[in-house]
C-alpha cells in the first residue's frame, strides 16, 4: 500500500486545536484517536477531549446525536483540549449547528456537502442552508463532497456494499486533516493492517479513501499551504500516548507488582468506567483475577472477600454503583481491609449524563456511609498522573489497612495525553502488615504504633484464625463487643487512623505564587484547565496569583491552613454546585472561600477562567 507523504515546506505553528464532529455512525472517535497517535508519534505534547452521547446510537442527523473528538497538539506544553478551534471538521449539519460558536472567526471549517441535504438541515433545526445564507461569511469554509469523492475513490474495488463504502468517508476527512498538518498517513495505514487483518478489502478500501483526502487538499485551491506543529521539548524517556483508565489499570498493575500480590477486580461494568475492566482482563499473564459480577454490591463485596484472602482487592464503578457500593465500602472500613474503589465521576444524579464528565461524586465519596465510617479520598487530575495516583490509592489501602476511594472522571478517564513509561523497579515501595505465624499473644487487632494499621492474618494459617464481620468488634481480640466505651475507642481509632495519613502524603505546593493576591484552588480533573488559566495570566504579568491543586482530599495536607494564610483571596474552581468547598469551609474556619462552578458536563473553559480571576483581583 502506498503511504502518503508531504514534500512541501509547511507555515510552522505553535500548537492548534482540531474537532472533528458527525454523527454516532460517522467514526469520529476512531477518526481524532488516529489523528492523535500520529501527532504523538511525531513528538507532540497532546489533550484530547471525546464527547459522545450516551445512546448507543441517537437518531441520525439529530442535534444530541452528535459525536465530537476534540484534540490540542502543540511544540510547547499542552495541558487542556483548548476552548477555540482552529479547524473544525463537520460531517453533517448538526455537527455544524452545535460546534460552530467553539470556531475562532477567520478559522477553518470543512463540511461534507452531501449530507446538507433538505432533511438533515431540518433535523438540524436549520431554517436555510448554512453554506448558502451567509451565516459562515466570517470563516474559510471549505465545501468537500467527500461521501461522492469516497465512492468515486472505491469505485474499482470488489467485495464492499454502499453501506461499507459510505463508512469510509471519516478516512478521507483525515487524509485532508493529514495533508493540512503535515502529518504522514503511514501511522494509521499500519493501523489498519493490524486492526482488518482478516478483512484485506477493508484494509484496502480504508488505505485508498485516507490518500484519496490526502491527495484531495493537496489540489485544492482553497488550502494554499499547510501547517506543521513542531514535536514537544519534553523530558528524556520512552512515552507512549495513554488514555486516563488505560492508565489507572496499570498503575493498579504496578502496584500489583510491586507488593508481591495479586491482584482481584470484582466490578460491575458502568459507563464511563468499563474501560479498567477491560484492560485489566487482558493481563492474567501478570496473575489479574478479574470477576464481572451479577451487579455493583457483588462486585465490591467479591473484592472485599479477595482482600481478606491477601490479595490486592480492587472495585470499579461510577457515581450510581458508588452508592449501591456504600454499605459495603463501610464494611471494608470495619473489618479494616485494604481495598481500593476506583469512581469514574459522570454527570448526575441518577442516570443523570452517563458520557460527559463532572465531579459529582465527592460528598459521597467522603460521607456517603452510614455511621462513623472515614475512608482514604485521593483524586487524579490528568489522563497520564491516574497511573500514579492508582498506585498510590493501592500503597495506602495496604499500608494503612483501610478502603480508599480514587476519583478519577470521565473527561481524563476517556481522554489521553502522552505519559512517560515507568519501569516498577524505580516505585515507591509498598510495604504490608501480613503476619507469616502465630506467635504468643497474637491478636487480630494488634497495630503499628504510626500508622494504627492492624495487621492482615490469611485465612487458613494455622494460629491466625480470627473473626471478622460488620458488627463492632472487640479492641484486641476482633470479638463481637457491645461495650459502650469500646464502640468509642473503636470509633476514633479509625478515624485517627486515616488522619495519620497526612504524615505520609506530601505537603500541599502553591504553582506561579507562593503568596499574593488571589490562590486558585482545585482538584481532580481540573487540573489541566485551571493550570493553563493561571499560567496565562501569570505570563500577562499578574504575577500575584498562585494555584493550588489537592490530590488528597481525605485526609488534606497537612499544611493547607498555612498556605491559605498566605493568600488574600481564595477562589475553589469545581465542576459541581461546590462540593469541595463545603469541606474547606468545615475544616478552616475564618477564610471567606469564593467559588466558581460549572455543572454543564464539560469541562472549564480558559476564557471563562481568566475573566473570573482577573474579575477578583481587581
Amino acid at each position: 500500500m502506498t503511504t502518503a507523504k508531504t514534500n512541501h515546506q509547511p507555515e510552522v505553528l505553535e500548537a492548534v486545536v482540531i474537532r472533528f464532529v458527525g454523527d454516532s455512525g460517522d467514526g469520529m472517535q476512531l477518526t481524532g484517536t488516529q489523528f492523535s497517535d500520529t501527532s504523538a508519534m511525531f513528538g507532540n505534547d497532546i489533550a484530547t477531549f471525546p464527547n459522545y452521547p450516551s445512546e448507543i446510537r441517537a437518531p441520525q442527523g439529530s442535534l444530541y446525536g452528535v459525536s465530537g473528538f476534540q484534540v490540542h497538539i502543540g511544540s510547547v506544553a499542552i495541558s487542556t483540549p483548548g476552548d477555540n478551534v482552529d479547524l473544525l471538521v463537520a460531517m453533517n449539519p448538526a455537527g455544524l449547528k452545535t460546534n460552530i460558536h467553539a470556531v475562532k472567526p477567520g478559522h477553518t471549517i470543512i463540511v461534507d456537502t452531501d449530507s446538507f441535504s433538505k432533511k438533515n438541515l431540518e433535523k438540524a433545526q436549520y431554517d436555510s442552508n448554512p453554506l448558502e445564507d451567509g451565516s459562515l461569511d466570517n470563516y474559510r469554509v471549505i465545501e468537500v463532497t467527500m461521501t461522492s469523492l469516497t465512492k468515486e475513490a472505491l469505485k474499482d474495488v470488489k467485495g464492499l456494499d454502499n453501506k461499507s463504502i459510505t463508512r469510509s468517508k471519516n478516512m478521507f476527512a483525515l487524509g485532508m486533516v493529514y495533508w493540512m498538518y503535515d502529518r504522514s498517513t503511514e501511522y494509521t495505514i499500519e493501523f489498519f493492517n493490524k486492526k482488518f487483518k482478516a478483512k484485506p478489502q477493508i484494509i484496502k478500501a480504508n488505505t485508498i479513501v485516507l490518500n484519496a483526502g490526502f491527495y484531495f487538499a493537496e489540489t485544492l485551491e482553497l488550502i494554499p499551504n499547510s501547517y506543521t506543529i513542531s514535536p514537544a521539548k519534553m523530558r528524556s524517556g520512552t512515552y507512549r500516548i495513554i488514555m486516563g483508565n488505560t492508565a489507572t489499570a496499570w498503575g493498579l498493575l504496578a502496584a500489583a507488582e510491586k507488593s508481591g500480590l495479586e491482584l482481584f477486580l470484582g466490578s460491575y461494568p458502568i459507563t464511563p468506567a468499563t474501560d479498567i475492566l477491560h484492560e485489566l482482563v487482558k493481563h492474567k499473564h501478570f496473575g489479574v483475577k478479574a470477576f464481572q459480577a451479577e451487579d455493583e454490591i457483588a462486585g465490591i463485596t467479591s473484592a472485599i472477600g479477595a482482600a481478606f484472602a491477601g490479595d490486592l482487592a480492587i472495585t470499579t464503578t461510577s457515581g450510581p454503583g458508588l452508592t449501591l457500593k456504600g454499605e459495603a465500602i463501610g464494611l471494608a472500613m470495619m473489618i479494616e481491609l485494604p481495598l481500593v474503589v476506583v469512581n469514574v465521576q459522570r454527570g448526575g444524579p441518577s442516570t443523570g449524563l452517563p458520557t460527559k464528565t463532572e465531579q459529582s461524586d465527592l460528598l459521597q465519596a467522603m460521607y456517603g456511609r452510614n455511621g462513623e465510617s472515614p475512608v482514604i479520598v485521593i483524586a487524579a487530575s490528568t489522563p497520564a498522573d491516574c497511573f500514579k495516583y492508582a498506585f498510590e490509592a493501592a500503597k495506602l489501602a495496604i499500608e494503612h489497612m483501610t478502603p480508599v476511594i480514587l476519583l478519577t472522571d470521565g473527561y481524563i478517564a476517556n481522554g489521553s495525553a502522552p505519559w512517560k513509561i515507568r519501569r516498577v523497579a524505580d516505585m515507591p515501595e509498598i510495604k504490608n502488615n501480613f503476619v507469616k505465624e502465630a506467635k504468643e499473644n497474637w491478636h487480630p487487632y494488634d497495630r503499628d504504633e504510626d500508622t494504627l494499621a492492624r495487621n492482615w492474618a490469611i485465612p487458613g494459617t494455622p494460629g491466625l484464625e480470627h473473626r471478622v464481620g460488620g458488627l463492632e468488634k472487640d479492641r484486641v481480640s476482633g470479638n463481637i463487643s457491645y461495650v459502650p466505651e469500646n464502640h468509642e475507642f473503636m470509633t476514633n481509632i479509625r478515624a485517627e487512623k486515616v488522619k495519620r495519613v497526612q504524615n505520609y502524603i506530601p505537603e500541599i505546593k502553591s504553582e506561579f505564587a507562593e503568596s499574593g493576591d488571589l490562590l486558585v484552588v482545585g482538584w481532580g480533573g481540573t487540573y489541566g484547565s485551571l493550570h493553563s488559566a493561571v499560567k496565562q495570566l501569570n505570563d500577562e504579568g499578574f504575577n500575584n496569583i498562585g494555584f493550588a491543586h489537592f490530590h488528597h482530599i481525605n485526609p488534606l495536607p497537612k499544611n493547607t491552613e498555612e498556605l491559605f494564610k498566605k493568600f488574600k483571596k481564595i477562589v475553589v474552581c469545581e465542576l459541581n454546585s461546590g462540593q469541595f468547598v463545603q469541606i474547606l469551609r468545615n475544616n478552616f474556619y475564618g477564610f471567606d472561600f469564593k467559588q466558581f462552578n460549572k455543572v454543564q458536563g464539560l469541562p472549564f473553559g480558559n476564557n471563562d477562567l481568566i475573566q473570573e480571576f482577573k474579575q477578583l483581583v481587581k
